[in-house]
């Protein structure tokens, strides 16, 4: 699990390979992960647009970006917890993921970015 704490908005990510998958005749390696969100600051937040970076080792970097995260846009107060699963499919048996979020503080309408710390996607034999 890798961590991170960006303004009091701690992301903690746990990754799971779930084997591959055959899409249009190519062979997919298939990648979950499990994103958790904490907020440890002092503020009620709110979530409302994701950036991502994925590497593939096989392809050029792919950008994902759009509202909110997984079709909602989490409001949290002090000391809340908010997780959700996601998942991406790559053809290398190794990448990896990294971006940010966009909050603001409805406190007083700041808008800032908090990052999601770099994780690794790879097969079980190349972890070994």
């Amino acid at each position: 699990m890798v961590q991170q704490i960006t303004k009091g908005i701690k992301i903690s990510v746990a990754t799971e390979y779930n084997g591959t998958s055959l899409r249009n005749t190519k062979l997919y390696h298939i990648f979950a992960y499990e994103i958790t969100i904490e907020n440890r600051s002092p503020n009620t937040v709110k979530l409302t647009d994701r950036f991502w970076k994925i590497y593939d080792s096989l392809n050029p970097i792919e950008i994902v970006s759009g509202e909110g995260v997984v079709g909602q846009t989490p409001t949290l107060k002090p000391n809340d917890i908010y997780t959700y699963n996601s998942g991406c499919f790559l053809e290398s048996n190794m990448g990896a993921m990294k971006g940010f979020y966009t909050m603001i503080n409805l406190e007083n309408y700041d808008q800032f970015k908090v990052f999601i710390p770099t994780f690794q996607l790879t097969t079980p034999v190349l972890s070994n």
